[in-house]
């Protein structure tokens, strides 16, 4: 899998993904956003879009992160959630954040290295960073969050109770791919 970043935290380069294949496949055409994409022979199945945070210029948010729907599953947002953040640290960024709004990205972004910051934004978000300084008990706090939450499926709800009774998933260890 190739992995390019197109522009950086200030802006980029439109991409176009196809809606029916992609969440959020609007937000990438947007040029105030740099983006990243995923690409296995020759097709795009990931994309990120991410900028500076406007508090701390040292600081990058992920803002979208996808995987072509027919692809979910593979660890792919994981795979290139790692690259992506791997790459913006070795150019000078002091870390990256992301908010995720259901269980599957949070134990996605789990997977690549983020941790749960134990915020919350105004949007029933958590907050998760890059790379971790907390503890594994904080995967388990981040959960809990989602179960208490009136909106949560019940196909969420037992892919959280699966989780509070098991360890935190394998990490991604670091990449230069």
């Amino acid at each position: 899998m190739e992995v390019r970043i197109l522009g950086d935290p200030d802006g980029g380069p439109p991409v176009d993904l196809d809606h029916t294949r992609f969440s959020y496949a609007g937000k990438f055409v947007m040029s105030a956003y740099g983006k990243a994409v995923a690409e296995l022979d020759g097709t795009v199945v990931a994309a990120i879009a991410f900028n500076r945070d406007r508090t701390d210029e040292a600081m990058v948010w992920f803002r979208y992160l996808t995987v072509r729907r027919d692809r979910r599953g593979e660890e792919i947002g994981a795979l290139v959630a790692t690259v992506v953040a791997d790459r913006l640290l070795e150019d000078g960024v002091a870390g990256i954040k992301i908010a995720v709004n259901n269980p599957y990205a949070y134990e996605t972004c789990y997977k690549a290295g983020f941790g749960f910051t134990s915020e919350e934004t105004g949007l029933a978000e958590l907050v998760l960073r890059y790379p971790d300084e907390g503890s594994s008990d904080r995967y388990r706090d981040g959960l809990i969050r989602f179960l208490d939450r009136d909106d949560l499926g019940k196909e969420e709800q037992r892919f959280v109770e699966q989780r509070l009774d098991r360890d935190p998933p394998q990490r991604r260890k670091k990449t230069s791919d």
